[in-house]
């Protein structure tokens, strides 16, 4: 996020001119899924999520809560957990579900080898759902984690200040 982020900036800052297409080119080049973020959308990714299809999802109303435990996973260390299998339910038919099903039907693969190693950061997805969170998940191969909230929640006690971020969506 932080190199679309930045490639934008400088097509602005410096006005390059570059169309969408070309900063998606040249992100690709610093990591696969780097141009996700360029149009900085709710996409459905394939491939090495490289392969973007725009995807409606509105969480309008709703509150997150992210958090960042003090805890390091490797990109290699998470890949090397994950046992690919083939999903039986398309995510996207998943995700217009209520929210209130995703807990039981939708699950980032990279918890069950990561929240093996690093327990603390399963205890963070637990302690989400413990203040009320609707759903809860570790975002991407980790450490994050992030709850979805219908209400604005106090998260001081639990996680202090300096590892949480919680907004209005």
């Amino acid at each position: 996020a932080d190199a679309a982020f930045m490639l934008k900036a400088l097509n602005d800052g410096f006005k390059l001119g570059l169309t969408t297409e070309q900063l998606k080119q040249y992100a690709a080049k610093i990591g696969a899924d780097c141009s996700f973020f360029i149009e900085n959308k709710t996409c459905y990714a394939t491939g090495k999520g490289d392969q973007l299809e725009h995807f409606e999802l509105d969480l309008q109303g709703w509150f997150i809560v992210l958090v960042k435990p003090d805890v390091y996973v490797s990109t290699p260390q998470a890949y090397s957990g994950v046992k690919p299998k083939q999903p039986t339910d398309d995510l996207r038919q998943l995700l217009q579900q209520p929210i209130e099903s995703w807990k039981e039907t939708i699950v980032n693969d990279f918890e069950y080898s990561i929240f093996e190693r690093f327990p603390n950061i399963a205890t963070v997805k637990s302690d989400l759902y413990s203040l009320g969170a609707v759903y809860a998940s570790m975002s991407g191969s980790g450490s994050s984690v992030f709850g979805l909230f219908r209400e604005p929640v106090d998260t001081d006690s639990s996680f202090g200040s300096a590892y949480r971020w919680a907004s209005a969506l």
